[in-house]
């Protein structure tokens, strides 16, 4: 008996089971970083309910513990600092050697700095791309082999719409997203040969943990920008928000699909938004086409 392809009926999160639509469904095994709170926490466990099995990972062992407790040996329990590369190079080929393959790496993982350019301090910047850059490329650099080796797999990395455009006071937050944005799309092309899928996660604004204080760092705020920071807050805090239980259904048909996308919207606000950025930009740069055309020079013969 193939365990990795079972007969059980298909998973829809918050609907009962279906007897018409269960089929042969190809169970995958997951490495999931951040998986304490917020979309970590609620995918993780969208993915054990459907079947599959995860390495769930969080910096303290104690905030995934009940994940064991109730799904038992399909689930293995990580501690990982992703801002240690050699913890992340052992949780990736623990994980490995316990399940036998990983076929999904999801880099979760992640915080905000809210600050404005002027305020937060060059230490402040670089621990927030420690976590947000530097720590998904060490989950990447342990999983690349592993997944050449088994010949494919499928690297998700947790972006956001501020991926494409920007917010005051969380430029520095944004500017980790512009660089996450394309270090994945680079590495896409790069990992294709080998049969590896990388997709681009760019959540909107739910209603998650993420705003919560173990998920923002709060530079010295300068008095200068006091009515900036009221007016954003103000804007921030009338956002609509989605429910991040809504998400793992798209989260899946995503994943199973044969060709995923590079790049996927979680949300119903953000295409909105970035399709007037991108026509601002355009618009822009077309009313300057001729300067720029010019900056050309001849051709050098």
């Amino acid at each position: 008996m193939n365990l990795d392809t079972v007969h059980i009926p298909a998973y829809v999160p918050g609907h009962a089971f279906d007897p018409i639509t269960q089929g042969n469904i190809v169970m995958k095994t997951w490495f999931i970083t951040g998986a304490s709170r917020g979309f970590g926490r609620v995918w993780t466990e969208a993915v054990l309910e459907r079947g599959d099995k995860v390495a769930a990972t969080a910096r303290s062992l104690a905030s995934i513990a009940d994940l064991k407790e109730k799904y038992g040996d399909r689930v293995l329990t990580l501690e990982l600092d992703v801002t240690k590369p050699d913890q992340a190079k052992a949780a990736v080929g623990q994980a490995h050697a316990h399940f036998g393959k990983l076929d999904i790496i999801l880099n979760n993982a992640g915080y905000s700095l809210v600050g404005t350019i002027e305020e937060a301090s060059a230490d402040e910047v670089r621990a927030l791309y420690e976590t947000n850059i530097f720590g998904a490329l060490s989950v990447i650099r342990a999983a690349l082999p592993l997944l050449r080796k088994q010949g494919g797999g499928h690297i998700l990395g947790v972006s956001s719409t501020l991926g494409h455009v920007t917010v005051p006071l969380i430029g520095y937050y944004c500017s980790s997203k512009w660089a996450f944005e394309a270090i994945h799309e680079t590495l896409a092309t790069e990992v294709k040969p080998f049969g590896i899928k990388v997709t681009i996660i760019e959540p909107g604004a739910y209603a998650t943990e993420f705003g919560s204080p173990s998920s923002l760092k709060l530079a010295a705020g300068l008095d200068i920008y006091g009515d900036l920071r009221k007016q954003v807050y103000e804007r921030l805090g009338s956002m609509q928000r989605g429910d991040p239980k809504a998400t793992p259904e798209a989260l899946f048909k995503m994943v199973d699909a044969e060709n995923p996308p590079l790049r996927f919207n979680l949300g119903s606000q953000n295409l909105p938004w970035i399709r007037a950025a991108y026509a601002d930009r355009l618009k822009t740069w077309e009313e300057w086409e001729s300067v720029s055309d010019a900056a050309q020079g001849a051709p050098s013969q």
